[in-house]
């Protein structure tokens, strides 16, 4: 008889609950912030309504918030499946999850009215910079722990891509907030001037890399091929894309900073090295896509795989946008325009989104006890709409950015500038509207996932989301994991 284990999946389903719901909040602001530029006259004169207050609020609100507490549920999920064992420390756990969402709640409650760093996805000041630490260290304590306890001795790929992203930013957060405080609401960094900005963009382009994109790979790489229903393309290429994307990624920050105050070789380093960021991309983009030969049917029945197909494509897209960004030459021209929003939501929406909407399609019905959704129909409407607005809003940034960078260099035959700066704000209002229709969208896609995933959620609301016993097996000592037979 096999042995068996009880998964803890309360804590799994807490943190799904909060991916929903941050989710909508999150994109209910950056709906708010695009509104306002398109009609300033919907900050209301109220100062903590302002774009500028409300825009932290969403970019904080989408990435940690929504994308954070997603990652950190499909990363309990995923480890204790591959390595067929419970969760470690269960208590600790449950801090991980109401210590990040007391984080999430004074971050999202302070900045509005000032109370922040002025950094760049790293707004909250000292004090939950501090909470945020803990709960972090906490976090990885506890996965490394399920991970030291598992019953296969090889690590899954996705562990992986998980371990690196735990490591990497809490490291990345220590030391971009190293300050001194002067009050509880306010402290000052020890960087300044450009030594300051070359460590903020080796957080901020690093949060990039190793929150928004090792942390979604390591989900890519479980639940890619758990619901295509074979193993992946090829387990060895993850491996040779997990170190080439580690090893380069950490020196491309300083593109962020073309054309300022660093020292030019720095900024040619940062070009240089977003350049080879497209091998390691490209790989992990093709290796997932490669996973559904044989699976391409599942398009037509399966809407968690067409998020993943999708996700897989603007992951490859957006890499290769990045990379041409950085070249100095290109970056002349889309420096400071809406071109670069264009590229972070095609990134942020396209890739990042879709990769965990369909990740939780596919892992809520198993971690409640539910043989699928409650509506196929709401996932196919849900794909519509994020499709469709996602579609609106990169279109309308991009035709935005190139007006905008084409009017800001264009001189008269005396050399002056050819086109006020206001010329270009009204040339570029009718794509701000568009923009907004996107975004609404988007946000309604999301109010369609809650609504599916709450009557998901009735027999195990019910039953008071009793664990769910699942067969442990009993693998050979040289067995390679798939998440294929990890049913549960």
């Amino acid at each position: 008889m096999p042995k068996t284990e009880t998964y803890n999946d309360h804590v799994v389903r807490l943190f799904l609950l909060a991916a929903a719901v941050w989710g909508i909040v999150g994109m209910f602001i950056g709906v708010l912030a695009a509104a306002q530029l398109a009609w300033p006259a919907l900050n209301f004169d109220v100062s903590w309504l302002t774009f500028s207050r409300i825009r932290a609020n969403h970019t904080f609100g989408v990435i940690f918030a929504f994308g954070g507490s997603a990652l950190m549920g499909t990363c309990y999920y995923v480890v204790q499946r591959t390595g067929h064992t419970r969760l470690a420390f269960g208590k600790l756990a449950m801090f991980t999850f109401w210590g990040w969402q007391l984080a999430l709640f004074l971050a999202m409650a302070t900045m509005p009215f000032g109370i922040t760093q002025s950094k760049e996805y790293a707004e909250p000041e000292w004090f939950i910079d501090l909470l945020v630490a803990v709960v972090w260290v906490a976090f990885g304590t506890v996965f490394f722990a399920t991970l030291a306890r598992r019953r296969i001795r090889h690590i899954y790929v996705a562990n992986w891509y998980y371990s690196a992203f735990i490591i990497a930013v809490g490291l990345l957060h220590i030391v971009n907030n190293l300050a001194v405080p002067v009050s509880l609401l306010k402290s000052y960094p020890i960087y300044s001037g450009v030594v300051d900005a070359m460590v903020q963009w080796w957080y901020g382009h690093n949060a990039v890399a190793f929150f928004l994109t090792a942390g979604f790979l390591g989900m890519m790489y479980y639940f890619v091929p758990r619901q295509a229903q074979q193993p992946l393309w090829s387990y060895r290429f993850s491996i040779v894309n997990f170190w080439a994307l580690i090893s380069v990624y950490m020196w491309a920050g300083s593109h962020h900073l073309l054309y300022s105050a660093l020292p030019d070789w720095v900024q040619s380093v940062g070009m240089a090295f977003s350049l080879i960021l497209l091998m390691p991309s490209f790989g992990s983009a093709a290796n997932g896509l490669l996973t559904f030969n044989g699976s391409w049917h599942k398009l037509r029945t399966d809407p968690a795989v067409k998020f993943m197909v999708l996700a897989l494509v603007f992951y490859g897209a957006s890499t290769f946008e990045g990379s041409m960004m950085a070249i100095k030459s290109v970056n002349s021209l889309t420096h400071y325009t809406d071109w670069t929003v264009a590229h972070v939501h095609s990134g942020a929406i396209g890739w990042v989104a879709m990769i965990t909407i369909g990740s939780l399609y596919a892992m809520a019905p198993r971690a409640l006890g539910r043989p699928a959704m409650h509506s196929i129909g709401a996932m196919d409407l849900h794909f519509r709409l994020h499709l469709s607005g996602l579609l609106l809003y990169i279109f309308a940034m991009w035709a935005a950015g190139a007006t905008e960078g084409l009017m800001w260099r264009a001189t008269s035959a005396d050399g002056s500038l050819k086109y006020s700066f206001i010329a270009s704000l009204i040339a570029i209002k009718p794509y701000y509207i568009v923009r907004l229709l996107g975004g609404v969208l988007v946000l309604s896609g999301m109010v369609v996932m809650a609504w599916n995933l709450w009557h998901t959620a009735a027999d195990a609301r019910a039953n008071l989301i009793k664990p769910i016993p699942v067969p442990i097996p009993e693998p050979e000592p040289h067995q390679v994991p798939s998440p294929l037979p990890a049913l549960g």
